[in-house]
């Protein structure tokens, strides 16, 4: 992407309003000087991956790509809704695999490390485990958040009575 891009796509999410306790607030992670995000925690890489992305590279990325992408957002939503057909679980997995053939066509060899292709395994995974939003540790993060609050010294948290 080029640097008016990358501008364009950052303002974009620069000016998103989410309902309240949805995820962080994304006005205040993301710096269109820097152009980066930064404080994003887990949850809000979830948020942004299912829902913002293909809003924000709308205008920006060119058409056979944002599709991809756009498939890739879709596919994520898919596998973290709380009603999983088993049905659609094969043609989930089939569809990950082209996508991911789609994506090695528009990005370099260097984008795809080694967590690019296990994206492909999390189909298994559900079958496996059952629905994701059941293994989620969003909420024990929050509260040790609220935890880690009480403490007095900082430095040495590890040794707190909290």
């Amino acid at each position: 992407m080029s640097k008016d891009e990358k501008i364009s796509s950052f303002q974009c999410l620069k000016g998103v309003k989410g309902p309240q306790g949805h995820s962080s607030n994304v006005k205040s992670l993301v710096s269109v000087q820097d152009l980066k995000s930064i404080g994003l925690k887990s949850h809000d890489c979830h948020i942004l991956m299912q829902q913002l992305l293909s809003v924000a590279i709308c205008g920006v990325v060119p058409k056979n790509a944002r599709y991809t992408i756009t498939y890739l957002c879709s596919f994520f939503s898919s596998i973290c809704s709380k009603v999983i057909y088993p049905l659609k679980l094969d043609e989930l997995e089939d569809e990950i695999v082209v996508i991911l053939c789609e994506l090695e066509m528009f990005f370099p060899p260097s984008f795809f490390d080694i967590l690019v292709p296990l994206v492909m395994y999390l189909v298994r995974e559900v079958i496996l485990g059952g629905p994701v939003y059941l293994r989620w540790m969003y909420h024990v993060e929050r509260y040790m958040k609220n935890l880690k609050g009480y403490v007095k010294n900082r430095y040495r948290s590890e040794a707190s009575m909290i």
